[in-house]
């Protein structure tokens, strides 16, 4: 395999290494809300773009959530990070658990930001087409960003998350990703594992929702913890970017206190529910996130 740098930029200077990973319609530039009060002193954060986005958009490869995972593996090598943490917005999710399937041993704590599940997510007849013809359709890409943050923004955030996403993403690229983040069951290789796991999950997400998650995550990874951002949907880091960036450091500031301590859940002041991590025994019963997803036309008007 040809080697490959991911294209990255680095913020603060703190002990605690930290990848933040991107998800379908966006690249690094999705944690741009985020960044002026992230902790610099206690971490470092390493943003990246993945192949078929933002510097790495003309960049060949599989575009799979497997090959990410190798990417990243090799970027840590490159910047001398022996242990470290990940977060994933989305698809993102599903690179940072790959990660828990191939390098327990190298992660600290592990975040998905409306993580995909490790299973997959099942499209029905409906929405099949309008998540593959996003690729290529504006107006599908406005439909499926209006659906997922429960019809609630604005006309011209929803614009400008278009634009970003066509501008920032290569359509083949984008199609691509499409089959490994929706179409891959790989929850097999994750469940039981023991890496600390924190899901954070809009109230407003009819997709990748609280209730998704307790199914998935929560029954999988027996040191999970979730929590729910009742105003916030499937982008939390635009939507709730206060909340989220309280809620994701106090559990990766966990990873540096006691065993008993870093084992409690949460505690999620404010709007944020933080839940206790369920018994991870046995298999998770099957789940299809896309049966609480409403069929939207793409051709009306969002």
């Amino acid at each position: 395999m040809t080697s490959f740098v991911l294209p990255h930029e680095v913020h603060g200077d703190g002990a605690h290494k930290v990848f933040a990973v991107h998800g379908w319609f966006a690249d690094r530039s999705a944690y741009t809300a985020v960044l002026p009060d992230l902790d610099r002193t206690a971490f470092s954060y390493a943003l990246v773009d993945l192949r078929g986005y933002g510097e790495a958009r003309d960049a060949a490869g599989a575009y799979t959530t497997t090959e990410a995972a190798g990417d990243l593996v090799e970027l840590a090598d490159r910047l001398g990070w022996d242990r470290f943490s990940v977060i994933g917005h989305s698809m993102g999710g599903a690179v940072a658990q790959r990660l828990a399937a191939t390098v327990p041993d190298r992660l600290r704590r592990m975040v998905g930001v409306s993580p995909v599940p490790a299973s997959g997510v099942p499209l029905a007849d409906g929405q099949g087409a309008l998540f593959t013809d996003a690729a290529y359709k504006p107006e599908n890409r406005r439909a499926i960003l209006d659906l997922t943050t429960g019809g609630r923004r604005p006309a011209a955030w929803l614009d400008r998350m278009v634009a970003r996403s066509l501008e920032r993403s290569d359509a083949k690229a984008f199609r691509a990703w499409l089959d490994s983040w929706a179409g891959e069951d790989f929850h097999a290789d994750v469940a039981g594992s023991e890496v600390p796991a924190l899901a954070v999950a809009g109230e407003l997400d009819p997709a990748l929702s609280p209730e998704v998650m307790r199914q998935t995550w929560m029954s999988w990874y027996p040191r999970a913890e979730l929590v729910a951002l009742p105003f916030a949907g499937h982008y939390a880091m635009d939507e709730a970017p206060l909340d989220l960036i309280r809620v994701v450091e106090d559990f990766l500031r966990a990873d540096a206190e006691s065993p008993t301590d870093a084992e409690s859940p949460t505690d999620a002041e404010g709007p944020a529910d933080a839940e206790s991590p369920t018994d991870a025994e046995g298999p998770a019963p099957a789940v299809d996130p896309a049966a609480a997803v409403p069929h939207v036309d793409a051709s009306e008007p969002a």
